[in-house]
């Protein structure tokens, strides 16, 4: 299943969040960082609801 991010540049580097699972967020660093970080906040979202 595929869910699409939302990412901003911040001062500290990046937020990246879910629209579609309320309360989903991470940050990183870098963008890729968020985004790696976003995936495992996104697969431990899904787990706790399941």
């Amino acid at each position: 299943m595929e869910y699409r991010v939302k990412l901003e540049k911040t001062e500290e580097g990046y937020a990246v969040w879910c629209p579609g699972l309320p309360g989903c967020w991470s940050q990183g660093t870098t963008e890729d960082e968020a985004l790696k970080n976003i995936r495992d906040a996104i697969k431990t979202y899904l787990s706790t609801i399941v």
